[in-house]
Order: C-alpha cells, then structure tokens, then sequence
C-alpha cells in the first residue's frame, strides 16, 4: 500500500499537534491548570469528555490514508500498481462491515431481505417471500429457530466481554493511583466510587463501563449480522455511521481554526479602541449577518464546486475531490460563523476596557496592542472556549442540514446529513425503513450531547463570575 494524506489528515493531525502544545503550556500554567482541574473534578465533564475521546479516536482512525496494492500478474519486477481507492485504517479494522453489502434493505439483526421479491421454486413456480440474506445470519441453517437463540448467545458473550476488559482498566486505574497516593487498593477503590479523587474517575469508569457493554455485543453480533440494517444498495448502517464521525468531527474543528482569528481579533480591537474602528467592524459583520447564511453558504459552495470541476486534473482520485469540497465547506463555515462570537467578545472588552488594571497600564505607557494581549484577551479566554465548544454542536447540526437540502458535503463523502437525506425517502415507503435515520440521530445526539455538557463544564471551570460566585457560596457557608 501507499499512504494517502489529504489536506483535511494534515490540518486534523496539525490541530493534534496545537491541542498537545497547549496542553503542556496548560500543564506549566498555574492558572490554567487549575481551572482544567476543575474541569477533572466535573463528573459530567468527564463523562462528556470520555465520550468525545472515543469519537475522537474513531475520527483519527479514519483520517489515516492509504491506497491498497492491486494483485499483480506479472514478476517481482513489476511496477506496482495501486487501487484508485482510497482507504483508511478504519476501513481495514471494519473490513467486514464494509465488504459484506447486501442486495438492498434488511433491518438490523435481520435473515432476509426486508422486501419481498418473487421467488421461483425447483418445480418452476412462482411465489412472494423475503429472501435470504447473502451475508447476515448465513451461518444459520434454520434461521426461524436458531436466530433467537444465536442473537442472545452472541450478545451475553459480548458483553461478558466488556465486562471482562471493564474489570481490567478499572483495576490498571485503581493500582496506579494506589501507588501514587501509597494507601491500599481497597481504600482507593472505596475513595474513587465515592467520588473523593482528584479526577472523577467514578464518570469516567462508569462511561466507559456503558460504552463497552454497548460496543462488545455489537462487535459480536456484527461479525454475523448487519446490527443497524442494511440502506437501499445493501450498505451496512453501522459502517456509515462509523464513516461520518470524521465528517462532523472536521467540520466542527477545522471550522473553529478559520472562525477564531477574525472573531478574536476583530471583537477585541472594536471593544477596545471603540470610534471608528468599532463602526467599521460593526458594519462588516452586520452586513454579513443581514445576508441569509443558507443563501450565502449556497453560492459560496456552488462556486467553489464549479471550480473543481473545471479543474479536475488536479484531483487524482475522487476522494481528493470530496476532500476538497469538504476543506471549502469548512472555509466557508467558517467565514460566515465567526460574526456572534465577535459580538460577544466586542461587548466584554467595552467593559474590560474601562477596569483599572488596564487604565493603569495605559497610564504607565504600555502599547494598546500589548495591553490587548496581555490584560484583554486572557480575561476573555473563558468566552472563546465556551464558544469553540458551543460552535462544535452548532457546526454538526449545520452540516447536517446543509446536506440534507443538497449544498453540503460531496455525495460520494460519509456524513450524517447523507445518511438523513438517503433516509427522507425511505419514510415513505410502506412499512417505513427506519433504520438508518434513527442510526444518524443517535451518533448525532451522542457527540452533540457530549460537546454541549462538555461546553458547560468548561464554562463553569473558567469563566471567573462563576468562579467567583461559587467561592463566596463557599465562604458563606463557611461562616
């Protein structure tokens, strides 16, 4: 194989590399690293923050690119030659999700097919049944009478085995942290269940308990049967599912990196040097927010898609093409999202302007853009997180939306807007095929929860109002 790296794998494992850097600045911080403190000490902080390791690394997974190997018929001396495909180290991981596809839709767990088609007996006559499928359940030489009975066996046995490797991590965690305090393993397990360490490892346990009791039978019943159904060309949901985690997870990150410069930068300049500086951005962003965002983001991608096609010779392969729409998807985003952070931002340094450490700093002759850098945007850092954050969300629901009327990512890229778009039609059929706009729904919710819950942790830990407040609770209760 030949590695693959597309312009969305570099800015991803480039924001990697900025996350790390900033948490080593976080960790030699003494401000910093006591407000993340804070946020370890959240149990729904946590919760949230395991969930979104997990989709995380599911998005790194499919961010590693390559091109298989083709069979050669010749000698060793051959040139090689490689697949016009690109794959990922997910699409190896779940080669049998992705290679066992069906005729067309069965329902999860299913036998047969979930149409009835005509089927021709041996004497030549006809008759109306549900086929059996080519790959779910094939195993079973009775299906009526075995499939019951499999499914239960395959499911205790995955989840023995979550159980099993739940056990394993729980007690990896309790003995390092029974080392590190040098108090016994009994009195560490009975202080992280009561929630007495430093770290909410009770949530991060008790997620990562639900997630493998979940994932184990899945994985199980998985190498039998198409666990969420199979869509309308036989493609198994769960590996659809599994594609477009990426999808949202570089729409919601990379937009943020083109959001954040124009909103930091614009919002803190218009709050502090206020005149005509702060009418020339207010009328910027006005302008672009009296624009209609699904109008602009249209033609901003209708654009940019007649580009490409115009210059197809750039591309060698079609997943170089969608990679390109989605990076410009993301400019776009980007571009046209950066307006309410900068408002709010704006609003915060026309009251942080006018406190006394800043009138002392101008007073002592310290430069405006050093006083923004050094006394402004520190104290807005809280506002900037929580955005990010809250953006993420916001960023998931639009590309889904945006995909789903036709001007979002390119049809041939895995996202959950194509997922609920291919299912707008399977809702009308009778019976209706549910399966894959339920599958889109709860990964969305999933990792829109986690973000949000996440979001409010961050909030709480460094926004200093709060801080404040819950300091002189303290204090009150106290005395």
């Amino acid at each position: 194989m030949t590695p693959v790296v597309l312009w969305t794998d570099a800015l991803i494992f480039a924001l990697l590399a900025v996350a790390s850097a900033f948490g080593w600045y976080s960790r030699h911080n003494p401000l910093l690293r006591s407000a993340w403190q804070k946020v370890g000490g959240s149990r729904a902080g946590m919760a949230a923050l395991t969930l979104l390791a997990v989709f995380a690394v599911v998005g790194l997974l499919d961010s590693l690119h390559y091109r298989p190997r083709l069979e050669s018929a010749g000698g060793d001396g051959e040139r090689a030659v490689y697949s016009g495909e690109v794959l990922s180290a997910l699409d190896a991981l779940a080669t049998g999700l992705r290679s066992r596809g069906e005729k067309t839709y069965s329902a999860p767990l299913a036998t047969h097919l979930f149409a009835r088609e005509t089927v021709e007996r041996a004497d030549g006559t006809q008759f109306r049944a549900h086929p059996r499928l080519r790959h779910g359940g094939v195993h079973l030489d009775d299906p009526p009478a075995q499939h019951a009975a499999d499914l239960a066996r395959r499911f205790a046995a995955g989840a023995l085995s979550g159980a099993a490797i739940w056990m394993v991590l729980a007690g990896v965690v309790a003995l390092r942290l029974a080392r590190r305090e040098s108090v016994g393993l009994g009195v560490t397990w009975r202080r992280i269940w009561r929630g007495d360490t430093a770290v909410a490892w009770n949530a991060v346990l008790a997620t990562f308990a639900a997630l493998l009791l979940v994932a184990g039978p899945v994985i199980f019943l998985a190498d039998a049967y198409h666990v969420l159904g199979t869509d309308k060309v036989g493609q198994d949901v769960l590996y659809l599912a599994l594609k477009s985690v990426r999808t949202a997870l570089v729409i919601g990150t990379l937009t943020t990196l083109v959001m954040l410069p124009f909103a930091v930068a614009l919002g803190i300049m218009a709050g502090y040097f206020g005149g005509r500086v702060d009418d020339v951005i207010q009328y910027l962003y006005t302008t672009i927010n009296s624009i209609p965002g699904v109008l602009l983001i249209a033609a901003a991608v209708l654009m940019m898609q007649v580009f490409i096609d115009t210059h197809a010779q750039w591309f060698a392969t079609a997943a170089e093409r969608a990679d390109a729409r989605l990076l410009a998807l993301c400019f776009i985003l980007g571009l046209t999202s950066w307006t309410g952070l900068c408002r709010l931002l704006r609003g915060e340094a026309l009251k942080l302007r006018e406190l006394d450490y800043v009138q002392a700093a101008q007073a002592f002759g310290v430069s405006q853009w050093r006083i923004m850098a050094r006394h402004l945007l520190p104290n807005l850092m809280h506002i900037v997180l929580i955005a990010v954050v809250m953006d993420f969300s916001a960023l998931v629901l639009a590309e889904a939306v945006l995909s789903y009327v036709g001007i979002g990512v390119d049809p041939n890229t895995f996202s959950f807007g194509t997922m609920i778009n291919a299912a707008r039609l399977e809702l009308a059929r009778e019976p209706v095929v549910w399966w894959s706009l339920v599958a889109a729904f709860v990964f969305m919710f999933v990792l829109v929860l986690a973000a949000n819950l996440f979001a409010d942790a961050v909030r709480d830990a460094f926004d200093p109002r709060i801080a404040a407040r819950v300091t002189g609770a303290d204090s009150g209760v106290k005395g």
